[in-house]
């Protein structure tokens, strides 16, 4: 993730804001939340600025993705250009829907909440979506997985962590 993040600042930094960037950057299915702090902290943007930024930039693309995915899904399955690549992207988001399917609520707000690879907010959607589980629901447990995912990320990304224990 940290060559993504290096090169989507470098690339972007050069054209637009610091703040934009990180925006930009937590938009981005894969890098989503976690690469916009990680990108900010490389920026030397401070915290108190960089997770509201990164927060929105994150969750702007959900409702979008719980209202409207299985339609586009249904729609670009019928080309044959897309129709492979949508299939794997189901089959992928599905394989790491267990949890979520046992637990529904907190499977998914730890799904979002825990950040490894192939989780987050975008695959969570995708997953919650798939899953048919109600939109409410599923738009709190992918919010405070939002939030859990900031602090943990925030420690991670700033240091937060070293800076309690020295």
């Amino acid at each position: 993730m940290e060559v993504l993040v290096n090169w989507f600042t470098n690339t972007l930094g050069q054209h637009i804001s610091r703040e934009m960037v990180i925006f930009i950057i937590s938009m981005i299915p894969i890098l989503e939340l976690r690469g916009g702090l990680l990108a900010a902290s490389l920026l030397n943007i401070s915290m108190v600025k960089a997770i509201p930024i990164c927060i929105l930039g994150n969750i702007i693309p959900i409702p979008f993705i719980l209202l409207f995915i299985k339609q586009i899904f249904k729609w670009l399955k019928k080309t044959k250009i897309f129709r492979g690549l949508i299939i794997k992207m189901e089959n992928r988001a599905m394989g790491k829907s267990d949890q979520i399917k046992r637990y529904e609520f907190l499977g998914l707000l730890l799904f979002v909440g825990i950040p490894l690879p192939g989780t987050g907010a975008w695959t969570g959607s995708l997953i919650a979506s798939l899953l048919e589980v109600d939109i409410k629901k599923s738009s709190i447990a992918i919010f405070c997985g939002l939030i859990m995912a900031t602090v943990i990320m925030s420690i991670v990304s700033y240091g937060v962590l070293g800076n309690l224990i020295h």
